[in-house]
Parts: C-alpha cells; sequence; structure tokens
C-alpha cells in the first residue's frame, strides 16, 4: 500500500506546503505537546500556525464543542444563533472599535477578503495600500495584496495595491536610522506616495507581520500613519489574525502598540480564537460594516459550533491571564533565544514579542539570507523533539516560534535549549 505522504501527492496541488523531507502526520495531542503516527512525542512551539492557542485538546474547549454538537451542528446566518450573538458582544468589546458591528468567517484569508469588500464599497475606490513583505491569505484579492513574492503568485486583480515601507525595521533603506528617524522617513514616503494619487480606500497592515518573519516596525508608526490616513480619509485595517487574543504579551491586539489615535476602521482576527476550529472574523465600526446595499449571508461563518468553541477558549484565556503569561514566559523564551543566537554564527537578529518569536538565520559572516540553513534547522528540531515553523521575505530564513499561551517556563527553557542544539548542529 502507498505511504500516507505518496497519497497525500496523487490527490493535492503542487503548491500545497509541506514541512520537513519526511513529512509528519500529527495524530493527537494534549497541552503543548502532539504525538506523530509512530508515537513520537514533540514540544509544540507553531501550533498549527499560531491557531492552537491556549492549549492541545484542551478541556473547556472539546467539552463546549461536544455539547454544542450535541445539540445542533449548523444553521447558517439566516436564523437566530445565540452561540454567535454571544461571541459578537465580547468580541465587539474586546477591540475597541465604537458602535463595532462582528461578522464572522471560517478563516483570517474570508476576514481580509470582507474588509477589503467594506474598504473599497464605504470608499468607492479599488485602490489599496499595504505594506511590503506583508501576507494577508489566499485568495484571489487578498494575494494582490500581499507583499511577499513568494505567496503571491499572481499579479492579475481587480485591486490596485501600492506599497508602503515600514514593516521590515531591520532592513531596507531606512534600517540605518534610529527609531524616530525611521518612523518620520516612512511617513515621509507615505505622504509622497499620496501625493501622486487618488486616495486609496484603505491601508491594510499586520502589526508584527507572521508570514513574513514576525518583523515590525517601532511602536507608533501605525499612528503616525494614521494622523496622514484620517486627512485623506483612508481606512485603517489591522490584520490582527497572528497578533490577536494577547499572543504579543504587552497588549491584547497588536494594533495597541500603535493606538495612540484610536482603534483601527476595520479589524480582522482568525487563528487562535477557535483553538483549532475554524472561526475568522471582521470587526468595524456600524457606519462602515453596514456600507453595503445588497443582502448576504454566511453559510458556515458563525456556526454554532464553531462559536461555542470560540466562547470557550475566550473565556479560558481571559481567566487564565494567559495574555500575561505569554509577556512572563515569552520575556524568558526569548532571553534564553537571544543567549543561543549570541553562540551561532548564522543568527543575525532574533526578534519578537510576547510568544512571537523570530530567529533570522545568515550565511555566517555576511548579511545574507540563509534560507537553506532555516529548513536544515527545522529538521535538526524536529530531531530533538521539537516543532517550529519558518517564514521571512521570498528567502524564506526565519524560523518562527509561536507556542500556545498557556506554555510553562520549563518548556520555554526545554525548547531553547533544544532549538540550541539545532543551531549548533547546523553550523
Amino acid at each position: 500500500m502507498s505511504s500516507l505522504h505518496e497519497r497525500h501527492l496523487a490527490v493535492s496541488p503542487g503548491w500545497l506546503t509541506l514541512y520537513y523531507k519526511n513529512p509528519l502526520e500529527i495524530t493527537h495531542g494534549e497541552g503543548r505537546h502532539v504525538w506523530d503516527a509512530d508515537g513520537r512525542r514533540y514540544l509544540d512551539f507553531f501550533g498549527g500556525i499560531l491557531t492552537t492557542m491556549t492549549a492541545h485538546a484542551l478541556p473547556e474547549v472539546t467539552k463546549a464543542v461536544g455539547e454544542q454538537a450535541g445539540r445542533i451542528i449548523h444553521s447558517s446566518t439566516l436564523y437566530l444563533n445565540r452561540p454567535m450573538v454571544e461571541l459578537a458582544e465580547r468580541v465587539a468589546t474586546l477591540s475597541g472599535i465604537p458602535d463595532a458591528r462582528v461578522f464572522f468567517t471560517t478563516s483570517g484569508t474570508e476576514a481580509n477578503d470582507t474588509a477589503l469588500l467594506l474598504a473599497t464599497a464605504y470608499r468607492r475606490s479599488n485602490q489599496v495600500l499595504a505594506m511590503r513583505n506583508s501576507y494577508h491569505g489566499r485568495s484571489f484579492s487578498a494575494v494582490a495584496i500581499t507583499g511577499n513574492s513568494a505567496w503571491s503568485p499572481t499579479n492579475l486583480s481587480p485591486l490596485q495595491t501600492l506599497y508602503v515601507h515600514g514593516g521590515v525595521r531591520g532592513r531596507g533603506p531606512y534600517a540605518h536610522l534610529d527609531d524616530a528617524e525611521f518612523i518620520a522617513a516612512c511617513v515621509a514616503d507615505l505622504e509622497d506616495l499620496l501625493g501622486h494619487t487618488r486616495p486609496p480606500a484603505a491601508l491594510i497592515a499586520e502589526p508584527i507581520q507572521g508570514v513574513g518573519g514576525f518583523t515590525s516596525p517601532p511602536d507608533g508608526l501605525y499612528a503616525a500613519f494614521r494622523r496622514v490616513l484620517d486627512r485623506h480619509g483612508i481606512l485603517w485595517i489591522s490584520d490582527e489574525v497572528q497578533t490577536g487574543w494577547g499572543r504579543t504579551g504587552e497588549h491584547f491586539w497588536g494594533w495597541q502598540a500603535h493606538g495612540r489615535n484610536g482603534p483601527p476602521d476595520i479589524l480582522t482576527f482568525a487563528k487562535g480564537i477557535g483553538n483549532g476550529m475554524s472561526i475568522g472574523g471582521v470587526v468595524a465600526r456600524a457606519e462602515v460594516m453596514n456600507c453595503l446595499d445588497a443582502n448576504s449571508i454566511s453559510t458556515f461563518g458563525g456556526s454554532p459550533v464553531t462559536m461555542a468553541a470560540g466562547l470557550a477558549n475566550l473565556s479560558y484565556l481571559l481567566e487564565h491571564d494567559l495574555q500575561g503569561n505569554a509577556r512572563r514566559v515569552g520575556g524568558l523564551l526569548i532571553e534564553r533565544l537571544r543567549a543561543v543566537g549570541a553562540a551561532s554564527d548564522c543568527v543575525r537578529e532574533v526578534r519578537g514579542r510576547g510568544l512571537m518569536i523570530g530567529i533570522e538565520l545568515v550565511k555566517p559572516g555576511t548579511d545574507e539570507a540563509n534560507p537553506q540553513a532555516a529548513s536544515d534547522v527545522l529538521e535538526a528540531a524536529r530531531e530533538g523533539g521539537l516543532l517550529i515553523g519558518k517564514g521571512g521575505g521570498h528567502d524564506t530564513s526565519v524560523l518562527r516560534i509561536a507556542p500556545p499561551l498557556s506554555l510553562t517556563i520549563p518548556e520555554a527553557e526545554e525548547g531553547a535549549e533544544i532549538l540550541g542544539r539545532a543551531l549548533r548542529a547546523v553550523g
């Protein structure tokens, strides 16, 4: 009989990425650990791409899912849905957006697609500002605003996209400037760009770029951008698919590091809120959310089962102060990883916030990206019993560390030790 990998290759698209030379089948998980089909246990430092936010097999979530599934699994948005309304109420309050309305989707891609629909309809413009090195999903509109060529397979699009400086602090033409000068230069670039075009509908930005390698600007950049955007009537969309729900430790939302001018006009979320269940969504003030003049529904967005999971997961996160845990344990982990990085010639930078940490790898003695080293460390870490991710610009040379937010100090120290061995093995 063919292996599962061979069967996968026979029926799946060639562009559907798999990690590892010998791809891994994960069969079950508990807490911060998962097991493969051979029964081997791994410490999970990637959480299904930042999606298992609290813990694998969290009893509170699995219980809520089972109980709701025993009542009714599906109804669509054509009927009143108590779990959806209850979760929407909580998300609206937590978002910080006044008079907020919430629309649930099934993914971050669909959430960003909806945000683009709202912004372009509200502003009557199909022109969008996006950040260089960004990633916003895999739909036709989302790849059109993705400033990362490795994840944008076409430039055919109904949208006109203009890319802005600022998402990457440590590389590019402004990297040598101090933080205040960096912000000023990026704002001047934005002002100059807007002087050559009709006002776009919106700026969409990840407060910390996820697929781009956990890069971020200095705090306050998007507040400075917001002052410019407001003068032109341009909306600000904060893509919180990876930064939301307290993962950065310091803030509940990534935008709050840039929030001196208030919350964004539109906020998108997904991944962690469902702890593995398929939930995404958009929050916007009523004026923007209600700008559409045609009917719409969502068949699967707001499903009773996924909403029950989201409610249980969010309650657990807040009641157990997992944002505070991300700040405390994440602070320790980044210190350990910086010590590990200092001993390696191929580590250019260890960066991040909370439990969202990137390790950028270069060829020793140079500033040149080293995607082969990233792949080799990924393999070596797996051999040591640790699962991590990778990302970055077109070169994919950044290790991505994003464990569940319930990570313990001993687990953080164990993971740092395994990563240290993997880096030493690669050189």
